[in-house]
């Protein structure tokens, strides 16, 4: 599904969908809310974070309420749908309350701190008959899509992922410091950017899951308790998959030093810039396709898409199950790459 507004989810009646954005002061919040505000079909009733001057400066560009508390918000205004964001520590609490309520969400990755809570939370969406989207968001993209379309029927010999983000210093800038401990982060560069390519590595080599056969990590540029520079070798039998993660490219947000392969039994693709995949065969030949790259363009899919599912009583594409496992494989990276004093 290509990046971009469009419909929304059907509506009923005339009825609108009542969407909440819970944890606003998340960097990510205006890839969730641009898009939403957008859709036809789609009512924007509220917003909620800690801070309260937060909350009101989001839900004054969105015209909705803001509150402190997200079960206040949900209580009152009776949302159909709620995309969570907020602190990486908060995010089970904030999905258990919501699948105890039978709430239908979104929830931004890592859905929490170590892959047990999540599974935690997958086993009780289960029970609950729970919609739990996860947006893993270059499942979505036009780029993966072409390399399945091309290559249909061909075994995956080798992926290799670089995305290095820019400093760690746009998290202050943005007013998330929390990011960049573990406590309440989780863990750095490996957990934020890498866990969209650990589940492609999934998704491209399976049906068996990868196993980590090599990891380094490394705080040596900022010196926090997570990791600003990490590499994950996966294997899947013969098949391999590298991946480099970091938060040291001089470059505004949103910009990144980047470098994706894929090679198929008959052919390489490879993406060396933002904005274009090159197509190559066996016998040389070479195809450029222009596209989008980043993850940042595909968010808009990835909200109508889910508002769309939500509403149609279809499951999401990545749930909570997909998020569980691949949080399995960064914790097995790691366990083989502790960084210095932990």
């Amino acid at each position: 599904m290509a990046a971009g507004g469009g419909t929304g989810p059907p509506q009923r009646g005339g009825y609108a969908m009542r969407v909440a954005l819970v944890g606003v002061g998340h960097w990510h919040t205006p890839l969730y809310l641009d898009p939403a505000l957008g859709l036809a079909g789609v009512e924007i009733v509220g917003v909620s974070d800690p801070a309260l001057a937060v909350a009101e400066a989001v839900a004054t560009r969105a015209g909705c309420a803001s509150f402190v508390d997200y079960r206040v918000l949900c209580d009152r205004l009776r949302p159909d749908f709620v995309f969570v964001l907020g602190r990486h520590c908060d995010m089970a609490d904030t999905a258990r309350w919501l699948i105890e309520r039978q709430i239908k969400f979104a929830i931004e990755k890592p859905c929490g701190v170590s892959a047990a809570e999540v599974d935690d939370l997958a086993g009780r969406a289960h029970r609950a008959g729970a919609f739990a989207a996860v947006p893993f968001v270059f499942r979505q993209s036009r780029w993966l899509e072409t390399i399945q379309a091309r290559a249909a029927g061909e075994a995956v010999q080798h992926l290799a992922f670089k995305f290095v983000a820019g400093s760690t210093a746009r998290y202050r800038a943005a007013g998330c410091d929390w990011m960049l401990a573990r406590a309440t982060a989780g863990g750095g560069c490996l957990l934020n950017l890498g866990v969209h390519f650990v589940d492609l590595a999934r998704l491209l080599l399976g049906p068996a899951s990868p196993d980590v056969v090599g990891a380094m990590m490394s705080n040596a540029i900022d010196g926090f308790d997570v990791e600003d520079q990490a590499v994950v070798l996966l294997r899947a039998g013969a098949a391999t998959c590298l991946i480099e993660t970091g938060y040291s490219f001089p470059a505004p947000h949103m910009s990144f030093d980047l470098h994706f392969s894929v090679r198929t039994d008959r052919h390489y693709f490879v993406a060396r810039e933002a904005d274009a995949l090159e197509i190559f065969d066996l016998a040389q030949q070479r195809d450029v396709e222009p596209m989008p790259i980043t993850n940042v363009p595909y968010y808009p899919a990835f909200v109508r898409d889910a508002l769309t599912r939500a509403a149609d009583g279809r499951p999401p594409v990545a749930d909570l199950d997909d998020m569980a496992a691949t949080l399995r494989l960064v914790e097995s990276a790691y366990a083989l790459s502790p960084l210095p004093g932990l």
